[in-house]
């Protein structure tokens, strides 16, 4: 960026309602979206609470996991380079696979992450991201 700021605020991914494939996919569809933008960002991902019992397979029309782990591979570069922090908002029981990729932080999605389930200090924690970096949320 040159000599001026630009005024942001972090954007909000929002994946509650869906089931969680098809809320993946969103939010990489979504981060990938803010990637190709080519200017910073952070981001608050609101996710969908655990179905009750067994988690279902994925249904036909949402990406598989390898799709969703190749289609990370592809973004995580842009996320390294652009992405001033995700804040995952969660309920609090979610299954330990989910709990894991939420909280690994820069090893996964190559930008600093947090994870809360109140969306008021995710959106707060992002916009402190972007303050640290110098740009100010609008």
């Amino acid at each position: 960026m040159d000599g001026q700021r630009a005024v942001q605020e972090p954007r909000e991914i929002d994946a509650s309602g869906l089931p969680m494939e098809q809320a993946q996919a969103v939010i990489l569809d979504a981060l990938r979206a803010l990637a190709e933008r080519n200017e910073p960002f952070a981001a608050v991902l609101l996710m969908p609470a655990p179905p009750e019992g067994r988690t279902p397979t994925a249904s036909g029309d949402a990406p598989s996991a390898a799709d969703r782990i190749r289609t990370l591979k592809l973004i995580r570069p842009g996320l390294a380079a652009l992405c001033r922090g995700l804040a995952f908002v969660a309920p609090a029981h979610i299954p330990a696979e989910r709990a894991e990729a939420i909280h690994s932080g820069e090893r996964l999605w190559g930008c600093p992450t947090t994870a809360t389930q109140d969306v008021t200090a995710a959106r707060a924690w992002a916009e402190d991201r972007m303050r640290a970096c110098g740009i100010s949320p609008g």
